[in-house]
């Protein structure tokens, strides 16, 4: 198992962004894709300013319905519901490095990043999934 190889080998990428001004219906249409991943990078002209996980969009809806209709999903914006200024690591750090980061229990995801701008993301779920695969081999 080679944990100085570059997060970027096992981040998610491409990853899809949103900007603060965005409605959070925009969120909710992201969540209910199969497969997408739990965390929204929020970007404005392609410079990360911040991240909403599902928890954050879920704590802001509170005891709305999935129907589109709900007015908390036309009143509320991504910028309401963001986490400020998250942690963002270059795309060439090492996995070792970014493990360290996320065992420390804060957050639970790391945007990635190229020449300053989002790249791809990497979750706890992320790093797991690469060491399983690596101790099969």
């Amino acid at each position: 198992m080679n944990l100085q190889l570059p997060v970027s080998t096992i981040m998610t990428s491409p990853v899809e962004s949103v900007s603060p001004q965005q409605k959070i219906l925009d969120l909710k249409h992201l969540y209910e894709k199969a497969n997408f991943h739990r965390h929204v990078p929020v970007t404005e002209k392609d410079v990360l300013v911040g991240i909403v996980s599902l928890v954050d969009f879920m704590r802001e809806i509170g005891e709305a319905t999935l129907d589109d209709q709900e007015p908390v999903y036309s009143s509320k914006t991504v910028a309401d519901v963001m986490t400020h200024s998250p942690v963002s690591v270059d795309e060439d750090l090492s996995i070792a490095a970014v493990a360290e980061l996320l065992a420390k229990g804060e957050f639970s995801s790391v945007v990635i990043t190229r020449n300053n701008r989002v790249c791809g993301i990497v979750t706890a779920v992320d790093l797991i999934r690469y060491f399983l695969k690596e101790n099969e081999s």
